[in-house]
């Protein structure tokens, strides 16, 4: 039995995208023989064992403590499961969607929430009955619906497209998922301006619920070294640079300027430096303004591997407070 378990998605686009992630830093992942297609190995990891699930269950199998990691989308994580048994580990930049509150385009007095409350008290008083909500989120519209105040209300849970609802004469409104608005629009539904539930996006999560021995947290640890010297390369430029004179006042105002890292420096005062991509032309607008005329190289990198794995620490943190019984929030 391996030491830690990776549930990963199991069909479409999201998969699609998980795998192209893993192969971006490095990690391709394999189909493993004889599994049906529901088993993969990762590259250069022995010990993970990699399943493959769809993004619902995946949420379901953290929140019950059958895989140590998940990836899988916040609205998932967020719906399933309560903040002592998933813990956040690090957001992935990709499957972004929005679960939003959408209303009939034909309600052209309800623009907000508070809007959506008189709505509802106004239905009641009118029908004796309460307005209508069709969601496959069931725990967020509670929660956000509880936020804003409104009680006159009832879910609805969908079982297919809910978007067709209002229009099928199921419910009277929606909380659903959506990344343009493009379908709620077709179907004659509009977004609430402060409607927005959660901004969903994909994320590895770790399971609060599973044992991790000392070989399951030694895994986690190469593969989010892994992930996160990558993502540090994505972010940044490695610049090379002959400074010459007064190089500490130089690089301590480069550091202050544009956020850079000195690397290495030879005798001959030429620099290494790690700067943040975004800051690129702070760092060399911050050079010439100290008198370096040389020339700059700008060079992509691969991995940046720093001396403290602050996405690990995380983890530990979160396996810690759930030991002792902290009380701890999202990460």
């Amino acid at each position: 039995m391996k030491a830690l378990t990776l549930a990963i998605p199991s069909k479409g686009r999201l998969q699609e995208q998980v795998r192209d992630y893993f192969r971006d830093a490095g990690i391709p992942l394999k189909q493993a023989a004889g599994s049906r297609g529901y088993r993969a190995t990762m590259e250069g990891f022995p010990a993970i064992d990699v399943m493959l699930l769809s993004a619902s269950e995946i949420a379901s199998a953290l929140a019950l403590g059958e895989v140590h990691f998940g990836i899988t989308g916040e609205d998932l994580v967020y719906e399933t499961a309560k903040d002592d048994m998933i813990a956040s580990v690090m957001k992935l930049g990709f499957g972004f969607a929005n679960v939003v509150v959408a209303v009939p385009q034909a309600w052209i007095d309800v623009s907000t929430m508070a809007d959506l409350d008189d709505v509802c008290a106004a239905f009641f008083q009118r029908h004796r009955r309460r307005l209508r909500i069709a969601t496959k989120f069931v725990n967020l519209t509670r929660g956000f619906f509880a936020e804003a105040g409104i009680a006159e209300y009832r879910i609805v849970e969908s079982a297919g497209a809910t978007e067709g609802a209002p229009a099928a004469g199921t419910a009277e409104a929606i909380v659903d998922i959506t990344t343009t608005g493009a379908t709620l629009a077709a179907n004659g539904l509009k977004i609430l301006d402060d409607g927005v539930i959660l901004e969903s996006q994909a994320q590895l999560a770790a399971s609060l619920s599973i044992a991790w021995s000392k070989e399951a947290k030694a895994a986690a640890q190469a593969l989010l070294a892994r992930l996160a010297a990558r993502e540090c390369a994505k972010a940044s430029h490695i610049l090379r640079v002959r400074i010459g004179s007064k190089a500490d006042a130089i690089t301590k105002r480069l550091e202050k300027d544009a956020a850079t890292t000195v690397l290495s420096r030879s005798t001959a005062g030429d620099f290494s430096l790690l700067c943040p991509r975004k800051r690129l032309m702070d760092a060399v607008t911050s050079l010439r303004a100290q008198g370096c005329k040389g020339g700059v190289t700008v060079e992509d990198v691969q991995y940046v591997f720093e001396e403290d794995n602050a996405i690990f620490a995380r983890l530990e943190k979160a396996l810690g407070a759930k030991s002792t019984g902290a009380k701890r929030g999202r990460l």
